[in-house]
């Protein structure tokens, strides 16, 4: 099945799942999801770089809607996937530029400017770097990070340290999809957390997957009437 090309519209499935979860958008439709087996829970799948050019245009416009009211004077788009949504929502921000860590260290880079890291996707650690030669964008302005997915929290906390690196506290962290809440414990609560949507986590069941109730954490999203789809 090809994921993440274009949306549908209610009915949608009911639980258990078993291969894919219909997730619910803020405007009602509906992007259906894989469901990622890690044997005793189970996330939804996003891979922005794998998305159509039509979702990925229509979550960054949802990102941007829910981002608006932090005032954001520039977007810090964290490698790899969350540059996909970073320059198109600073452009509808009305931003003239936006800032890009890397994962390569340039010969000019400074040791200071990085911060080891590693992902639910991506478990070998590696380090993320900032250019000091932009230090200058960030200097005492409203600084949005910006990722692809919260899951546990893991890139997006490399990515507040190595602002702090850069002697910036960020006003939010921008993502197209919370997934789940095991990013919570961790995250400092002076820094929100807004996304375009939310998705539950997923427990075994004999017939499927289903959504753990209260894991999705939808008040964080751009409508927070959203619900998980029960049995």
């Amino acid at each position: 099945m090809a994921y993440w090309q274009h949306f549908g519209a209610p009915p949608a499935a009911r639980a258990p799942f078993r291969e894919s979860y219909p997730a619910a958008m803020p405007d009602g439709a509906l992007l259906d999801l894989p469901l990622r087996d890690f044997s005793d829970f189970a996330v939804a799948g996003l891979i922005a770089n794998q998305a159509s050019f039509s979702v990925i245009r229509r979550l960054a416009g949802w990102m941007t809607e829910v981002a608006r009211p932090l005032g954001a004077e520039v977007v810090v788009g964290l490698p790899s996937l969350g540059q996909v949504f970073a320059p198109l929502v600073a452009e509808s921000l009305g931003h003239a530029n936006w800032v890009a860590p890397g994962w390569s260290r340039k010969r000019w880079y400074e040791e200071r400017l990085s911060v080891p890291v590693h992902s639910i996707t991506s478990p070998t650690p590696r380090r993320l770097w900032l250019d000091p030669r932009i230090l200058d964008r960030l200097a005492g302005r409203r600084v949005l990070l910006v990722d692809d997915v919260i899951s546990t929290g893991t890139s997006a906390l490399a990515g507040l340290a190595l602002l702090a690196a850069a002697g910036v506290t960020p006003v939010g962290l921008l993502v197209a999809m919370i997934q789940g809440h095991r990013w919570q414990a961790e995250w400092p609560a002076a820094i929100p957390v807004r996304g375009a949507f939310a998705t539950p986590i997923f427990r075994p069941s004999p017939a499927g997957w289903l959504p753990e109730e209260g894991t999705a954490p939808h008040k964080m999203c751009l409508h927070s009437s959203a619900k998980d789809h029960a049995a």
